[in-house]
């Protein structure tokens, strides 16, 4: 029996000790080479979220420009005063309040630009009609009309979409450079599914809070 059980481990097809051992070898240097291949992988996703992220940011900025019926500083955001030649942010020269929740106030620092100013918001077309009493611009804040509040959803839904496009832009950079780096055999399939995953991950995060902050901005607007 003895001689039997050596002469079927000597077969062509039975495991040799050698081989196991050559093997495992193998097996840990793949596992090192995925290691390897992981760090790569993350170094893809680390330049994906902060380019995500920078949507969100653009997107925050932009709804918060647009009106709704209650008065709000974030309104003249966009608003750029030509200060002795230069096109400056208003909120970089000037004081901007809302004292009263129809009613927003913008004081120069340099009380000479208040017709500056003045001019800077009717330009910025906004909607707003501001006034000068020599000491403050006023500005008041008129009260939506229904038509006028479809508008701004409707401003508001493309602003969400545009940005919703940029994300999913920022998802095919991605997965192209993990298809490239598959493809010049600098990761393994595994790794580049693993960061096909992970961006698509990042994507409906991202995805997700811009819906979120439009349904809210929309929100906004159309509650009278």
């Amino acid at each position: 029996m003895n001689g039997e059980q050596s002469t079927v481990n000597r077969g062509p097809f039975a495991p040799d000790l050698h081989h196991q051992r050559l093997t495992k070898r193998a097996v840990l240097s793949i596992h090192g080479l995925r290691f390897t291949i992981y760090g790569v992988e993350k170094d893809v996703i680390k330049e994906t979220k902060p380019r995500m992220e920078h949507a969100i940011e653009d997107v925050r900025r932009k709804l918060a420009t647009v009106r709704t019926g209650r008065a709000a500083v974030s309104l003249l955001d966009t608003v750029a005063v030509d200060y002795y030649g230069t096109p400056t942010p208003l909120n970089q020269m000037a004081s901007v309040h809302a004292p009263e929740p129809q009613m927003l106030t913008v004081q120069p620092w340099d009380p000479t630009q208040l017709g500056n100013v003045e001019k800077a918001i009717r330009a910025a077309d906004l909607g707003l009609n501001p006034s000068n009493d020599g000491k403050l611009v006023r500005i008041p804040i008129p009260p939506l009309t229904e038509e006028r509040r479809k508008q701004l959803a409707k401003q508001v839904h493309d602003i969400a979409e545009e940005h919703r496009t940029a994300v999913r832009n920022i998802r095919r950079d991605s997965n192209d450079k993990l298809k490239k780096m598959l493809k010049e055999k600098s990761i393994s399939e595994d790794a580049e599914r693993d960061g096909l995953d992970e961006v698509q991950k990042l994507t409906d995060t991202y995805i997700s809070k811009i819906d979120e902050l439009s349904k809210s901005k929309e929100h906004e607007i159309m509650s009278v």
